[in-house]
Formats: C-alpha cells, sequence, structure tokens
C-alpha cells in the first residue's frame, strides 16, 4: 500500500503509538477501535497497517517500550550500598512514572487484554524490574540494614506503593514533587528499617 503523499512515517509512527496511549488510558484498550486511532492521528484507517499489524501488536509495542525505556534507564546506576540503593530506586520509580501517567496507567490495566505469548514477555521485563529491587533488599538484610522477612512480598509491595502515586499526584498539589519523594522515602525506610 502505497503512502498518502506528504506523509512522513518518521512522524506519523510515532503520532499513531501516542495518539493509541493517549485512547486505550482515556477509554481502555477494549472500547478503542482502529479507526478512532486513525481519526485522533489524522489518517485513514487502513493506513494504520502501515504502523502496526493489528490494535494487539499496538498495544504489545506500548507496554513493551514502556519496560524497555524503564530497564533502560536503571542500566547506568551504579553500584552503591543497599541504603543509598533503595533511596535511589525509590525516587526514581515516583520520577520516571509521574513522567509516563499514560503509559503507566495501560502497563497495570490493560495486561488483561494481552496474548498469552505477549503477556508472557511483558511479565519477563516485569520481573527483571523487581528483581533490581528484590536485589537492593537482598543486599540489605544480609548486611544487616534491612529487617525484610520476604524480599519478593516486600518488593511487590513497595513497588505497588510507589506506582500509586501516580493516581493522586498532582503538580498544582498541596506537596511539591521533593516533598512526596521524601515523604515516600521516609514510609520506604521505616518498612523495611532493621
Amino acid at each position: 500500500m502505497a503512502r498518502t503523499a506528504g506523509s512522513h512515517s518518521d512522524i506519523t509512527g510515532p503520532r499513531v503509538r501516542a495518539e493509541a496511549q493517549r485512547l486505550f488510558a482515556q477509554h481502555g484498550f477494549a472500547a478503542v477501535s482502529m479507526r478512532q486511532i486513525a481519526s485522533a492521528v489524522g489518517v485513514q484507517a487502513g493506513a494504520l497497517y502501515n504502523y502496526t499489524t493489528d490494535k494487539q501488536s499496538l498495544l504489545f509495542d506500548l507496554l513493551r517500550s514502556h519496560m524497555e525505556d524503564l530497564l533502560a534507564a536503571r542500566e547506568t546506576v551504579p553500584q552503591m550500598p543497599p541504603l543509598d540503593a533503595l533511596e535511589q530506586f525509590t525516587r526514581f520509580h515516583i520520577r520516571f512514572h509521574l513522567e509516563r501517567t499514560d503509559a503507566v496507567f495501560i502497563s497495570y490495566m490493560e495486561l488483561r487484554n494481552l496474548t498469552p505469548e505477549n503477556f508472557a514477555i511483558i511479565e519477563d521485563l516485569r520481573g527483571q524490574y523487581e528483581d533490581q529491587l528484590e536485589m537492593i533488599l537482598r543486599r540489605g538484610v544480609e548486611a544487616g540494614v534491612f529487617s525484610v522477612p520476604d524480599p519478593k512480598i516486600a518488593t511487590l509491595g513497595l513497588i505497588a506503593m510507589l506506582t500509586g502515586v501516580n493516581t493522586w499526584y498532582r503538580s498544582q498539589g498541596r506537596l511539591s514533587l521533593d516533598q512526596v519523594e521524601k515523604i515516600y522515602w521516609d514510609m520506604v525506610r521505616k518498612a523495611v528499617s532493621a
């Protein structure tokens, strides 16, 4: 299929992804049609298939990209003592996710709409991220800095707590982002301290 004269795949492709992400977050994956995405982008519905094979692939690509960006952002974190590493993880998680509220929302709410094969891939990526926090906690327990009876459960609980900031935080609210980070860091530290 030929592209429309004057169209630019390097511009339209990212717009397709951005509009799909916005619409999935706003209305839910099941409620959004390819026609709605095309309309939001300003192209014919058939043109979307130049950028994705189907809606499932589009959802999968959005979730995979989010997780790959998250993991890539953590690649450069230097090794540090467990307490410092936990503080860095806490602050990183809050900031990274607040900058991507739609991506975070669909990454949690739309997992159920993935095929089993796609779900397994996303779960593996999520596991890689969770493993980073779990390793920090295990190192802290070994060093006598943390008292965590089950590091895996603590990991899941802490990530859920930190991600929850996305549901209520507003930049014009009564607390600054720095204040929120400090409060959450204090709660995380107290929850795991020996």
